[in-house]
């Protein structure tokens, strides 16, 4: 058997990295509307620590790199970021989660660099509630994003929606009705415990909502990077539907990441405390052989689940510092 696996016989192929801990936004399940206490540019991976430790996993095994932020947009010269890492050997595909609001700038220059596809975060498809979910967004620059994404030949784009009880539920019709007209894959992420602003919608409920008014949804291929989502596809619709529901459906026993803070700390799950420093060991002019040990001990780190069911909720990091 080659390639990396997990103490539970897990292929571990994907490492998602974030960039930034700093948002234009200020999405209310995500972060308080004063911001937090931002990283120091000094704590922050440089492109080139990145780099060197994504090619280190490369050749353990990892061969799927997706940036996150905080918005991975925010930083300074991302394109030159993505253009490393989508140069080293072994990584198959560089792509982007977003909040879309500044694709209409960089889409293309992202797309040349060497991004191969984008998922955009998006709650609601009303400019007003926008406004009210995100505190400093403005839904037209969202959806100007989408646009710039298929321009430039992102492909395929993924909208994400976090769904949350009687704050953004009434759109789901509406979100699934957008696979219809076009090829976008939308995907339903269940609220994380993260924060009290709202409920979160079980999976199956959206399912019973959607078939019920929409038609049947039927089992169905999933579409390039489709990760732990649940796929399906609405009759006649050129686009899929998903379900990501780590609380009432976990998806752990088939999980394939890694995650990378923005800061150097590699997490073997999202929904843990855990995690060993990269950055000091690098700074220090660690060799290759040994940050090649530390990222191994993180992957046999990882548990067999996480501990939602029992009450327990990660603490130590805020989301934007691990990319959700």
């Amino acid at each position: 058997m080659t390639g990396l696996f997990d103490s539970f016989v897990r292929c571990i192929n994907y490492l998602r990295i974030s960039v930034t801990d700093r948002c234009n936004l200020r999405c209310i399940y995500c972060m308080p509307p004063e911001g937090i206490s931002w990283i120091s540019h000094s704590e922050l991976l440089s492109y080139e620590e990145i780099s060197a430790i994504v090619q280190i996993a490369a050749e353990l095994g990892v061969n799927k790199i997706r940036l996150t932020g905080g918005e991975p947009l925010a930083r300074a010269d991302l394109p030159k970021l993505i253009e490393m890492l989508s140069q080293l050997e072994r990584v198959e595909e560089v792509s982007l989660t977003t909040n879309g609001t500044l694709l209409k700038k960089y889409a293309l220059e992202l797309k040349q660099a060497g991004l191969r596809r984008v998922n955009i975060s998006l709650d609601t498809l009303k400019a007003d509630k926008f406004q009210k979910i995100t505190r400093l967004g403005e839904l037209k620059d969202a959806l100007s994003g989408i646009e710039a994404s298929k321009e430039a030949g992102l492909h395929p784009i993924k909208i994400n929606m976090v769904v949350m009880k009687n704050i953004n539920d009434d759109e789901v019709l509406d979100f699934a009705s957008m696979t219809y007209k076009e090829e976008l894959h939308v995907r339903f992420i269940e609220l994380m415990p993260f924060s009290k602003v709202a409920e979160p919608v079980p999976a199956s409920e959206l399912r019973w909502r959607i078939s019920r008014s929409l038609g049947m949804l039927e089992p169905c291929p999933s579409p390039p990077g489709n990760g732990p989502a649940q796929c399906y596809s609405l009759p006649g619709a050129r686009g899929t539907i998903g379900f990501i529901s780590p609380i009432t459906e976990p998806f752990c026993s088939s999980c394939n990441r890694l995650r990378l803070t923005s800061y150097g700390q590699l997490c073997p799950c999202l929904l843990s405390d855990e995690g060993i420093d990269l950055r000091g060991p690098l700074r220090n002019n660690a060799s290759a052989k040994e940050l090649e040990h530390l990222i191994l001990s993180v992957v046999a780190s990882k548990p067999e689940q996480h501990k939602l069911a029992d009450g327990i909720v990660p603490m130590k990091r805020n989301m934007s510092q691990i990319g959700g």
